[in-house]
Parts: structure tokens; sequence; C-alpha cells
């Protein structure tokens, strides 16, 4: 990618979500006797395990409904969305309300709601259907789930948790990072007052507690305090969590006009990018060490394709808000980068797991933690902010 032709790029994003992500899991995912999707399907789409997991049915529900809310009202997108939330309904949830990490194919449970991040999918995907649908049960479950959410946020694993209490305090940044981006999912269904107690929440911890100003960066977990902790969590990098997050309070700097807060993570973000790209092979690292030490992750080297997705949308958001060409030539580097290693040109979707040298690891397009998710709302996302600067 040389030129700056914004038009021409928005369409290449668009055709591609469109025309070959979309109907790669339009046709290839929908559990048609049970309900729900499969997850699990290997590099031409077949499947190769039946197991449903729970935070990806709901990331499923979720896309399709958002792309009819916010692109187009295409009935089969909602029918898929259907699929997904009626089979969620019936069987994802224990008696309590919180939400299983698994069930098998039929619904029944095989993990137990042992963190809050089936949650917080869940909500963000029944916010979404009852907004396409307005079906009050939808809307009730939400509801529901995010207040669910709040209770347990200083818990997030609650009995579930390995740790001694007490031992170690440690807070992770996956919470507050994650409630940002649901809370402004859940917008139509707070009051302002709730919205902007919970965004404020979030823009505070997020950019105060672990953001660690010697470095630049933020760290994964610290103490409560925002104290750092010298162990392997402590000093914890994830490249494309702390790029994600910061697209996520970019998001919320816009909706504010709150030049501050976008430029801060601006800097945040591209402090991030630079610590985290690896100069010799090109790719993000998954994991990395603040001090410069082994991670304990043994994949620490991997270049995954979410972290590169949530890259080009962080880039492009950056670019559009600050107009900085050091952001779009790092957003057109990415680009490159992605789509020429990623993206699977004979059978569609994108691989999801490289080694450091940039072959594949992986020949399958989904599993337990890949599905219907990252790679399409990416493409959505940056066709969108490809056709604002087209337009301007």
């Amino acid at each position: 990618m040389s030129k700056k032709n914004f038009a021409e790029l928005a369409a290449f994003y668009k055709n591609a979500l469109l025309n070959n992500v979309l109907d790669f899991w339009s046709k290839k995912s929908l559990d048609k006797e049970y309900g729900g999707y499969f997850t699990c399907l290997d590099r031409e789409g077949n499947v190769y395990d039946t197991d449903k997991f729970v935070w990806l049915q709901c990331r499923q529900v979720w896309m399709f409904s958002a792309l009819y809310n916010r692109f187009q009202k295409n009935s089969q997108w909602l029918d898929i969305a259907k699929l997904g939330a009626d089979f969620l309904a019936k069987n994802g949830m224990d008696e309590n309300g919180d939400w299983y990490f698994s069930l098998d194919r039929t619904g029944n449970p095989l993990v137990a709601p042992y963190n809050i991040f089936s949650d917080c999918f869940a909500a963000m995907a029944f916010s979404q259907y009852a907004l396409a649908t307005g079906d009050e049960k939808a809307k009730k479950i939400a509801l529901n789930t995010y207040q669910h959410i709040l209770k347990r946020k200083s818990n997030p694993k609650g009995k579930y948790t390995k740790a001694v209490a007490d031992a170690r305090p440690m807070m992770s940044m996956a919470v507050p990072m994650i409630l940002a981006n649901l809370s402004l999912e859940m917008e139509w269904l707070l009051t302002p007052q709730q919205l902007n107690s919970a965004l404020n929440m979030c823009v505070n911890e997020v950019t105060g507690l672990f953001y660690n100003k010697q470095a630049g960066l933020l760290l994964e977990n610290v103490q409560p305090d925002g104290g750092r902790i010298d162990c392997f969590e402590g000093r914890l990098i994830n490249p494309g969590h702390g790029i994600e997050a910061m697209w996520f309070l970019m998001d919320i700097g816009r909706r504010r006009n709150d030049t501050a807060l976008i430029n801060k993570c601006c800097d945040i973000m591209f402090n991030t990018l630079k610590y985290g790209w690896d100069e010799k092979y090109g790719g993000i690292f998954y994991f990395l060490d603040i001090d410069g030490h082994p991670p304990q992750q043994l994949e620490w080297d991997q270049k995954l394709w979410w972290v590169h997705l949530e890259t080009l949308v962080a880039l492009v958001m950056a670019y559009a808000s600050t107009g900085k060409e050091e952001y779009w030539q790092w957003f057109k580097k990415i680009h490159d980068y992605s789509w020429e290693h990623f993206a699977d040109k004979e059978f569609g979707e994108w691989f999801g797991y490289l080694n450091r040298q940039g072959d594949v690891l992986f020949q399958s397009k989904g599993g337990k933690w890949k599905g219907c998710f990252h790679l399409p709302r990416a493409l959505f996302l940056c066709s969108k902010e490809l056709e604002k600067l087209a337009a301007k």
C-alpha cells in the first residue's frame, strides 16, 4: 500500500468484510440443529469440535446484531444473531445469572462461570440484539448481566480464583478496559449518570493506575493503588491489550470532545506499538516483560491476528483524530504485514497464529479463542474511518 487513496482502501476493507469474512462465518458456523455457532473450524470451514464457548457465542451474536444496527438492515444477519441469542438465553447462565465458560453442542454446561468475561460479552450481545429487535427479555438479560459485572468487578474470578486471599493483591487492566467498551455498548440502556460514572472509572483506572509514566506503557497487572509488583504478572506487557484499550478510550474522548484524552491515548498506543514491534521479523509480539526479562508465557514471541487488527483500528482512529503522518505510515506498515501473513487468499478469513518468523502455526480459522469477532469488527471500523477520511 502506498498512496493515500482512502476511498479505495475503504472499499477494500468493506469488500473483505462482506464478501469474505461474513460469508465464511454465515455459511460455515451456524448450528441449525441445536442453535448457536460452531467456532472450531479448520482452514476450509469444516467443523472439528462441537463444544460451544460462551464468550465466542456472545461475540458472534453481538457482531451480527451490531452490523444490523450500524451498517445494514440485513434480515439474514438478524436471523443469525437470533440463532445464537435464543441458544444462549436458554442455556448460557447458571441459576445466579452468571455465564458459563463453555457448553456442549446441545447446551449442557461444561465449564463453570469462573470469571466475568463471558458475562461482559453476554451483556454486549444482548444489548445490541435488544436494540435490533426490541426484545424485552434480551434487554433485561443485558441489564441484569451488566449489574452482575459491576458487583463482581473487584473480584472477577470470585470463588474460582487460584490466588491465596490477600497474599499479593492485584488488579487486572482487562476489567476496566473491557468495561470501557461495554459501557459504551450499553449506552442506550443506561442513564447518563450511570454511563458517565462507569466511563470515568475506566478512564481513571486505565490511564492512572495501569499507566507506567517512566516507560510510557500500560502494565497488565498492578497493586490496587497502582503500585508496581516485581513478579511475572506485575512486569507483564501485552501490546495488543494496551493498544486495544487505547482505542476504546479514544472512542470515549471523541464522544466527549476531549482532545487531551485523545492525544494521551494516541501517545500511549504509539509507544506500545513501537515497544512491541519485532524489528527483526516484523509483526507485534504477543507478550513482553517491561524490564526485559523472559516472560512466563512460552508463546510470547508469536504473532496473533487480533493484536494486529486492534492496532489497525487504533492507528486509523489516531490518524483521523490528529492528522499525524507517522500514524498513517504505521497503519500502512501494519496493513501490509497483516494482509500478507494472516489473510488466507485461497479459502478466505484469516489464520490466527504465526510464529515469530511469520509462518502460519495453525491452519484453523477458529477454535476456543478465535471466533467471529476481532476480524469483522476491525474490518467494519476501519472501513468506516477510511470512508470519513475519504469524505474530507
